[in-house]
């Protein structure tokens, strides 16, 4: 039975509501730490689980959630998980010690997990015709990319005049919202030949995404030699490789790894991974050189990034139809990766001067681009696969993306720390401890600073910042050759999409 023009587009509402809303939590959380702080006296070790509990939690439910999506229906579990997120929110909010934040924050993350596979999944069930669909995901990627904009200016105003817990209560009433509006407008649709779920694969692929995610986020603080780091990253391997095994094996695969052998899927995901690298390098390096290096507040810098994020809604929801038509979506993604490159390369006029027009041109750039080339890669994951497992294929991309986030953070974040500790000029007349500090980052240095004699303060100040462009300047450059390759790359994978992208029929009843 056909779906109405108007249950279509409510269902694109419905599922951009319940997108957003984790995407702002993740950058409005960064501006709630120092209340957190004072609040609950985490210690360092907390406030880093406080931070990271959420995404790993999520990464490693993605795939789980995907298949549990099309064997139950995805309009029910995203139903599900608002309820969830909502109920997690508001006991977030209250938390009373660090600890029960920790375990909140995870149970966010869970909850998290069930919503963007099954949102996205949906968009491709009652979006049929490529060209609605292309639109479709456009609006819904360039949605999530404004959120990511907006976390830090809405956590802002909350927390100029509410407690920090008012960053995740306001999530239960637009959870609440969604769920009434979902159980009326959304349809349901599932796999009618699932299988049963393998509950095998459900601890592998946890623990695989979880222990390569862990593993690089963790490197990132302590370096690749830790044992730790070396520990994790092995057992993620080894749990990837044995659920890659199981899946080939099992009766009733949570995912269907005969997904890869299509060229346009594997090229899609392997896009996306490498994108989210280099993309993550503008508000990794972005946050920390507004605020320590120019000295701004957490909104004015929140502000200054919105930009970048509106252009990725026009570069998403506009651009990317007309340019699928005009170029194929081979060129299309390596046009605006390509662009990509060259803004991250003119990211190099900025230093330790405020000189925001100058910043204007390659975040637009940058932001529109990249909006571009995700849009296109997640239209092609969906329509590539048959409808029916649009909920795994969903998982996969997110996951890639996930991934490709924490690798982005690892590797650019250790190449700015390391730029950052070899040309730190350090004056003279600092004690040995201060000196060692100061060589750990730009925040620890301004700490060190702080407590120094006026001129001795000035001159460490200005030789941090100074070594901090250096380092954002390499990690930049870095950001844009890996954007030229990754263009090469989706240049020669994502030539053939397969015929199912321009299969209109539905591929299972929905009702």
């Amino acid at each position: 039975m056909p779906i109405s023009n108007a249950r279509k587009w409510g269902t694109l509402v419905i599922a951009c509501l319940v997108a957003v809303i984790p995407n702002i939590d993740m950058t409005a959380l960064n501006l709630a730490i120092p209340n957190l702080n004072h609040d609950l006296r985490p210690s360092a070790t907390q406030i880093l689980w406080i931070a990271d509990a959420y995404g790993f939690a999520l990464a490693a439910l993605l795939v789980t959630m995907g298949g549990i999506g099309d064997r139950i229906g995805h309009k029910k579990l995203l139903l599900i998980g608002a309820v969830g997120f909502a109920a997690a929110s508001a006991l977030t909010a209250f938390t009373p010690n660090a600890e029960l934040l920790i375990a909140a924050r995870a149970l966010l993350g869970v909850a998290g997990a069930t919503l963007m596979p099954s949102a996205l999944s949906l968009i491709r069930r009652v979006f049929t015709e490529p060209k609605e669909r292309t639109a479709a995901i456009g609006i819904f990627s360039a949605v999530g990319g404004l959120a990511v904009g907006l976390g830090p200016v809405l956590g802002g105003a909350l927390l100029t005049h509410f407690w920090w817990g008012a960053v995740f209560l306001i999530n239960v009433p637009i959870m609440a919202v969604a769920f009434v509006a979902g159980l009326v407008v959304l349809p349901e649709a599932r796999n009618p030949r699932p299988g049963r779920l393998d509950l095998l694969s459900v601890p592998l692929s946890a623990v695989g995404v979880l222990g390569i995610v862990y593993g690089v986020k963790e490197a990132a603080l302590y370096g690749l030699a830790e044992a730790h780091v070396v520990i994790s990253v092995v057992v993620g391997v080894a749990g990837l490789v044995l659920f890659l095994m199981r899946q080939a094996r099992a009766a009733d695969p949570l995912i269907d790894i005969s997904l890869f052998r299509r060229a346009a899927f594997t090229g899609s995901i392997s896009t996306n991974l490498f994108a989210m690298f280099a993309l993550v390098a503008q508000s990794l390096i972005f946050s920390q050189y507004f605020q320590l290096v120019l000295g701004w507040t957490p909104l004015t810098s929140g502000l200054a990034g919105l930009p970048a994020a509106l252009a990725s809604m026009v570069g998403g929801g506009v651009l990317a139809p007309v340019l699928i038509n005009a170029l194929g979506r081979a060129r299309a993604v390596a046009v605006g990766l390509i662009v990509a490159a060259a803004a991250y390369s003119l990211f190099l006029l900025a230093g330790v001067e405020s000189n925001y027009p100058v910043l204007l041109i390659p975040m637009l750039l940058s932001g529109g681009s990249m909006g571009l080339a995700l849009t296109i890669t997640n239209d092609t994951v969906l329509a590539s696969v048959p409808k029916e497992r649009s909920g795994a294929a969903s998982a996969i991309s997110e996951t890639a993306t996930e991934l490709g986030g924490a690798l982005g953070m690892a590797i650019l974040g250790s190449i700015l720390n390391a730029v950052y500790r070899a040309t730190l000029e350090a004056p003279a007349g600092l004690t040995a401890e201060a000196r060692s500090a100061a060589g750990d980052s730009l925040g620890a240095a301004l700490q060190v600073a702080a407590k120094l004699p006026g001129t001795l303060a000035g001159q460490l100040t200005t030789a941090a910042r100074d070594a901090f462009v250096n380092g954002m300047h390499v990690a930049l450059l870095g950001s844009a050759c890996f954007a030229a390759l990754v263009a090469i790359a989706a240049l020669v994978t994502l030539r053939q999409v397969p015929k199912v992208i321009d299969d209109r029929e539905p591929a299972v009843a929905t009702h």
